[in-house]
């Protein structure tokens, strides 16, 4: 590592890597080559699509396939690799590939990017992260090609199967299938049991996070054997999946989106949009015709997101968990935060609270914003502004006509939710350590 990298905090370089990303991105993007026609795209759509690829999100003011070529969509692919492994990640996989030595800075710097609990051992999870990402994503073509061949052929199946299983693990969102019609995602395979399945479980998989995944390994899937943070993962994941998909069926069982499916579909049309609602960004069924009830708890399940050290994004499952066991915690008037017959660190509700207000008051803020720009419903730009800040890729429709202006805001927001809001906060806050408050005391009233 270059000695005067060194003299950066690690969080500055996180946040300087991805908007390298993003810049190179854009550069590529607006070349002609990009794009179909050979046109130039114009750099703010450019840096939109490569912001939406790199911080592994889906909302797009073109559709994929129809504008842009070959090289564009191989651009963009990469982006989404980058981004949802992370740059820091690929840089240390190529250092171990060349078999040189990784210094203390970069095994920080590591620890940071994919928020490891400490420095050790950190080599070991790279080359984990490495090989299980080349592994599960390798399967996930397989697995895809068995559909995308047959209705492509070998070649443009091949291809299809590997851009597809890539964006799905990398919980992106960007598809392929405009070359039978534009932004429809899936929606041709709603009523199709093994794609639905594979894309879930590409999902799903990427959204534990490695970490859970090695400690799931090392205990033989054993629940009782799981580290608290696997253990909150695995609930909540399943609750929120599961829970998720319940309420979309009873909300949709009668008519909007799923009035033309049968039971069978609308089954697999609920657990499919409650998974990929944890920031995958791919969908079954037209979203725009859903009731107001499910897309506020669409929104609801956005913000959460997948789990910390995963490829996917929102505030976090552990973050949701930490706060609904501070209710407990509260209600019962215990000292401590407890969960599992374990108690967890001093001052977790707190940066809890913290991550939630900050997604909250970023989420009310660009909500109102845009809704005063382009003069549209509340409702329908807070699933738009929810869907960037937790790097989903889900739309109602109104990305691809929103103003120069609004699409700035989401592609911070895209940003902000990729890079991680505690990352952002560290970035540009102080290099002091903690200080001890020494303010005398005065209680308030609060409730």
């Amino acid at each position: 590592m270059n000695v005067h990298l060194t003299k950066i905090s690690p969080t500055r370089l996180l946040l300087g890597g991805y908007c390298t990303i993003i810049l190179i991105g854009t550069l590529l993007l607006s070349l002609p080559a990009a794009s179909r026609d050979g046109a130039v795209t114009p750099v703010s759509d450019a840096f939109f699509t490569a912001t939406s690829a790199a911080c592994v999100t889906g909302l797009v003011r073109f559709d994929t396939f129809s504008h842009w070529s070959l090289f564009g969509q191989i651009v963009i692919l990469l982006l989404i690799q980058v981004g949802g492994m992370g740059f820091v990640t690929i840089v240390l996989s190529m250092y171990l590939l060349s078999k040189q030595k990784i210094g203390l800075y970069s095994r920080i710097l590591m620890r940071d990017a994919i928020s490891a609990p400490s420095v050790g051992g950190i080599v070991r999870m790279t080359r984990f992260i490495l090989t299980g990402t080349v592994l599960i994503e390798g399967l996930g073509a397989l697995a895809l090609a068995a559909y995308f061949c047959p209705r492509f052929g070998p070649a443009k199946g091949i291809y299809y199967s590997v851009f597809h299983s890539i964006s799905a693990f990398c919980n992106a969102g960007f598809d392929l299938m405009g070359t039978e019609t534009p932004f429809s995602s899936l929606t041709a395979a709603v009523g199709n049991w093994y794609v639905n399945f594979v894309i879930m479980a590409l999902i799903i998989v990427g959204g534990l996070g490695f970490f859970v995944w090695q400690d799931l390994l090392e205990s033989r899937f054993r629940f009782s054997g799981l580290r608290l943070h696997s253990k909150l993962v695995v609930v909540m994941t399943v609750t929120l999946t599961f829970g998720g998909a319940i309420l979309l069926f009873v909300l949709e069982n009668s008519g909007g989106a799923f009035s033309e499916l049968e039971t069978g579909e609308k089954v697999l049309a609920s657990l499919f949009q409650s998974v990929t609602l944890r920031t995958a960004g791919f969908n079954t069924v037209d979203l725009a015709a859903m009731s107001e009830s499910s897309t506020f708890l669409m929104i609801c399940l956005m913000l959460v997101g997948g789990s910390t050290g995963s490829t996917a994004g929102g505030m976090k499952t552990t973050t949701a968990a930490v706060l609904v066991l501070s209710i407990f915690t509260t209600f019962f008037r215990k000292r401590n935060v407890e969960c599992f017959g374990r108690r967890l660190e001093t001052g977790i509700t707190r940066t809890a609270s913290c991550i939630f207000m900050l997604y909250l008051g970023l989420l009310i803020g660009s909500t109102i914003t845009i809704s005063a720009i382009e003069e549209l419903p509340i409702l329908t730009v807070m699933f738009e502004t929810a869907s960037a800040v937790a790097t989903v890729g889900l739309t109602l429709g109104i990305t691809p006509g929103l103003s120069m202006a609004s699409k700035l805001i989401l592609a911070f927001l895209m940003f902000f939710g990729r890079a991680g809001s505690l990352t952002m906060l560290l970035a540009f806050s102080s290099d002091r350590g903690p200080v001890a408050s020494k303010k005398p005391l005065e209680k308030i009233q609060i409730g």
